[in-house]
């Protein structure tokens, strides 16, 4: 076991380097955990949904029981059976204390669904953004890609001229590092 778990942890650690090295891999990977969470989020609130509708129909029915409670109160009063109206009465309290926890539970429901579309709506946000600089990447690839494609030494390499625009070393590095710091920021946003 411990040669396969050794195995593991290099292919682990060759598989972070190289998205590392590769902002649009790493940006992926950022975008897919991103669908992942949305996928989450919206079973969530289907579950929230159908909560709340459970409750809505309770609460529907418990007012249909206490309807009938009270007419029942109301016709043993009037035919001068008060133990039957007393009791009629306790049944009517007793399920509008039910009807009012059944309230507190759908009230509470509808906090948390509120709260999970606005997560969901932060999330949405987020994979548009992530989505963007995934799209920006190949504008700006070229300069990194072509200076990383010379393999020959030359003294331009080294002393590039000022205004040698894409095939700038130093303009390849800021892109990159600018690149590293945007996917960090997006990074601490996510958490």
């Amino acid at each position: 076991m411990g040669l396969i778990e050794d195995i593991s942890r290099f292919l682990e650690t060759r598989l972070e380097e190289y998205i590392r090295k590769n902002p649009q891999m790493e940006l992926q990977v950022l975008l897919e955990q991103l669908k992942q969470q949305e996928a989450e989020i919206l079973r969530i609130i289907l579950d929230f949904e159908k909560k709340e509708k459970q409750f809505q129909d309770q609460i529907l029915a418990i007012a249909e029981d206490i309807k009938l409670w009270h007419e029942r109160a109301s016709k043993a009063k009037e035919s001068g059976r008060q133990d039957l109206a007393n009791a009629a009465n306790e049944r009517e309290a007793s399920l509008l204390k039910q009807g009012n926890q059944v309230w507190g539970q759908m009230e509470l429901t509808k906090q948390r669904l509120a709260q999970t579309l606005e997560l969901r709506t932060q999330i949405k946000d987020r994979i548009k953004e992530v989505q963007l600089k995934i799209d920006q990447i190949p504008k700006s690839r070229p300069a990194s890609g072509s200076s990383e494609s010379k393999s020959t030494f030359s003294w331009e390499t080294l002393n590039p001229p000022p205004s040698s625009g894409a095939d700038d070393p130093l303009e390849a590095q800021f892109q990159k590092w600018e690149m590293d710091e945007e996917i960090e920021r997006l990074k601490r946003k996510m958490r």
